[in-house]
């Protein structure tokens, strides 16, 4: 595996020159673009050399774009260069909460790429909201500008940047390499089962790993092609997306829990006219917790449609590894186990008491091929048998070399050691997790995240799909549960929740606020202590969707939250 993917572009280039990399659709299902792996190629060298021009080999490059095919273009040109790409959201105009000012001091650019519509359009601002940067518009660079480029990368080479979630701390930058890419490439081509005749369709972010590397990168890994849509589109129209892999054909196409639970509200059977979702063969779901209730729910909507049951295949992943760490077999369909939710509390796995104690766990599938998970006690740093939760650890050639110049948050998280075994050194996930005895990874809760009231551990992601069910008014995937001190310094439980846009004038807020405190006191027996009704679309989150608890924690306490 001494390829890297800047030479299998140029292989693609050489024996496939004719067949699409990528299609963009529009918003109304059109194709808007198309590159095929000659011209892929061809506009990525031209770029390639006009970056040695600016930058040399190890500088930084940020990428800036709005949805479309140009960040490809701008990441294997960056590749290609040896200058490493850092993916970014575009910097929100007035949001205290934008984290790409701490990106860019944290990780120094010498230059950003973008479009060049972007920069005379409506981003014009962008240049003096990140000042002292060379701009490059990768459009206006002509495919027969080509010029040498510099020698080829190796497999030790920095490929990228991908900076994390931020969900519990600030973003670090994940420091990737070749090597990394080429190996957990590797890892989804057999997880998944792709191959050149496997289209991908995906909405997800470029600047996301899970869109970039299980998306877009994997297609040109395996000589296939893919459809991206922008993420604006999935949000207010999810049906397109599912148009376009009955379109397309698509076999492979997913995304976090939260997406599926927006095409399960948005299904009408006027928009599904002509769809058949016969050819989906790989429908991941990762990113966040994945609920058994909402694949029910999906199976039951898009069946009708031809979509197959053993199609859900539930992951895990994080940057730190590149991306892909488990991933359900193939043809298994999801794997359900139900669980005493009172003994979860406790950290021990046990069957279920009765109905009211059950407890819905949903597996992510076993380690990936040539990777390694180990479910270790993060006190004593012991591994654990099968049923008993701790944190899961990763080891394998996935796993990334550590963060950008933070050598402390290196070690602490690239360095564990289990007690008594060899000098492996293990990714530590911030993951409370258990292996059942067929070795299949659960996921219970972020270390970070768990509410402990009177020793018993309360996992914040259940809480909150109580909150949401309790009433229509109330945001799905709009709530965060967190633990909080009070005056005698007893942890007690905080829960804010968003309102529906549509229903702010339709309840009574001290009514509502009742309900949710009475539905999450019978089905987890803690009373909340505080509940705090915000508008619509202010929580705190990633820009992958992720809740950021400890922020919403943050401006509870600092009276910032957007209250009714």
């Amino acid at each position: 595996m001494s390829e890297t993917l800047v030479d299998i572009l140029r292989r693609r280039a050489a024996e496939q020159p004719d067949d699409r990399a990528y299609v963009f659709v529009s918003d109304k299902g059109e194709e808007e673009a198309a590159l095929t792996y000659a011209e892929l190629f061809a506009r990525s060298e031209a770029v390639a050399a006009r970056l040695t021009a600016h930058a040399d080999r190890g500088d930084r490059a940020l990428l800036l774009f709005p949805a479309g095919l140009d960040f490809l273009i701008g990441f294997f040109a960056c590749l290609r260069a040896g200058v490493v790409a850092v993916p970014m959201m575009l910097p929100r105009r007035q949001s205290a909460r934008d984290a790409s000012a701490s990106i860019v001091a944290d990780c120094g650019p010498r230059l950003a790429l973008t479009g060049s519509a972007l920069l005379t359009g409506v981003r014009a601002d962008l240049p003096q909201r990140i000042p002292g940067l060379d701009w490059l518009a990768v459009d206006e660079i002509a495919p027969d500008m080509r010029a040498d480029a510099g020698p080829l990368p190796g497999p030790a080479d920095i490929a990228f940047l991908q900076y994390t979630s931020g969900s519990t701390s600030a973003p670090k930058g994940v420091v990737v390499s070749h090597a990394n890419l080429i190996a957990n490439s590797q890892m989804i081509h057999l997880m998944c089962d792709t191959s050149p005749t496997s289209p991908f369709a995906t909405w997800i972010p470029l600047y996301h790993d899970m869109g970039l590397i299980l998306n877009a990168l994997q297609a040109v890994y395996i000589g296939a092609f893919c459809v991206l849509l922008a993420p604006v589109t999935f949000m207010q129209r999810p049906m397109t997306w599912l148009r376009a892999i009955s379109d397309y054909r698509a076999e492979i196409a997913g995304g976090p829990n939260f997406a599926f639970d927006l095409c399960n509200a948005r299904i009408r059977p006027e928009l599904m006219t002509g769809i058949d979702l016969s050819s989906w063969r790989v429908a991941f779901v990762g990113g966040e917790p994945v609920r058994a209730e909402t694949m029910d729910r999906f199976i039951e909507n898009f069946r009708p449609f031809g979509f197959p049951p053993p199609t859900l295949r539930p992951g895990y992943g994080m940057a730190e590894a590149t991306l892909l760490l488990s991933g359900t077999a193939p043809g298994t369909g999801p794997i359900v186990r139900p669980v005493s939710r009172s003994a979860l509390q406790h950290d021990r796995i046990e069957a279920p008491q009765n109905e009211r104690d059950v407890q819905r766990c949903v597996a992510v599938g076993r380690g990936t091929v040539g990777g390694r998970v180990a479910i270790v006690d993060p006190e004593t740093r012991r591994r654990l048998p099968p049923d008993r939760i701790g944190e899961a650890w990763i080891a394998g050639p996935h796993v990334a070399r550590g963060y950008w110049r933070n050598p402390e948050a290196t070690e602490e998280t690239f360095g564990g050691l289990i007690e008594g075994e060899d000098g492996t050194r293990w990714l530590r996930t911030g993951d409370l997790a258990f292996t059942d005895a067929a070795g299949e990874l659960y996921i219970t809760g972020r270390i970070k995240d768990v509410v402990i009231i009177r020793g018993v551990n309360h996992y914040p992601q259940d809480i909150e799909e109580t909150v949401q069910d309790c009433h229509p008014a109330l945001q799905r995937h709009g709530g965060a549960a967190f633990g909080a001190v009070d005056d005698k310094g007893e942890e007690r439980l905080v829960i804010v929740q968003e309102v529906e846009r549509t229903e702010r004038r339709n309840i009574v807020p001290t009514e509502l606020i009742g309900q949710i405190r009475e539905a999450v006191t019978a089905e987890h027996d803690v009373a909340p202590w505080r509940i705090v009704l915000i508008r619509p679309g202010t929580l705190p989150k990633t820009t992958s969707g992720k809740i950021q608890r400890s922020l919403t924690r943050q401006m509870w306490q600092d009276g910032t939250l957007a209250e009714l």
